[in-house]
């Protein structure tokens, strides 16, 4: 009897033990959740300080093309040395709203959710948070810290600084990143001598840039661009090209 009691008590004392044991790895593993997550904001928050003043080195999309083509087109310029026409026309083109909103343009929202969601709604500062710090593709992950990184890039960033990381690392084409690149490839002179047609069409491919050609452009892309141009002269009389321009 005492031995089988002793048994009892044994198998008690296991079970009890292993229950006691089962509370900490749980414990421990929502920790190390908690602290991992803990780590990518903190890293998020740093990369977005170091890219307020240092040019980002690489994409995931440069770097994926690279992969695949072997090389690409790209050569970084500073803003000052684009043409206010093609800063205009990207913006024209891409992000009419780009100096009212803090990241997120609504009304553009508001319209994609009307049309079932088959127009895009994306914002400059999100292509480039897009571009810069995640990946393309759509999912839900990817667009939920989208969402949470774009506010951080609005309130630490300047919107010329956006602006400007956007026409350097935005894809113009196969293999080609950034309008330096574009415009010595299909015009053969430097960003900062674009004429307001040539920044219509580059700005026109955006941001379908292996469906569409600057250097043979559809009916379409011409009628794109044309308006694209006119974009561009309106947003500066009106004054949505200040927040960029000197």
């Amino acid at each position: 009897m005492a031995q089988k009691a002793a048994r009892k008590t044994g198998r008690k004392k296991s079970s009890g033990s292993r229950a006691k044991n089962a509370t900490p790895i749980w414990r421990r593993a929502t920790r190390l959740l908690a602290r991992g997550a803990v780590i990518l904001a903190v890293a998020l928050v740093a990369l977005v300080l170091l890219y307020s003043v240092v040019n980002p080195p690489v994409t995931h999309t440069i770097w994926s093309e690279w992969r695949r083509l072997g090389r690409v087109e790209r050569d970084w310029v500073p803003i000052e040395q684009i043409a206010p026409v093609m800063a205009r026309s990207a913006v024209a083109a891409e992000d009419a709203n780009f100096c009212l909103h803090w990241g997120f343009d609504v009304n553009a929202i508001r319209a994609a959710l009307e049309e079932g969601g088959n127009r895009g709604a994306s914002t400059i500062s999100q292509q480039v948070v897009k571009n810069v710090f995640l990946w393309q593709g759509r999912s839900w992950v990817r667009k939920a810290l989208e969402t949470s990184i774009t506010p951080m890039v609005e309130l630490i960033w300047t919107k010329r600084r956006i602006l400007e990381v956007y026409l350097n690392v935005a894809e113009t084409g196969e293999g080609v990143f950034g309008v330096e690149a574009a415009a010595r490839k299909y015009f053969g002179v430097g960003a900062g001598d674009l004429s307001p047609t040539q920044a219509a069409r580059i700005a026109a491919i955006l941001p379908s840039p292996r469906q569409r050609s600057v250097a043979d452009p559809s009916v379409g892309t011409r009628r794109r661009a044309a308006a694209i141009r006119d974009g561009a002269a309106t947003i500066r009389a009106d004054g949505r090209a200040d927040c960029f321009e000197d």
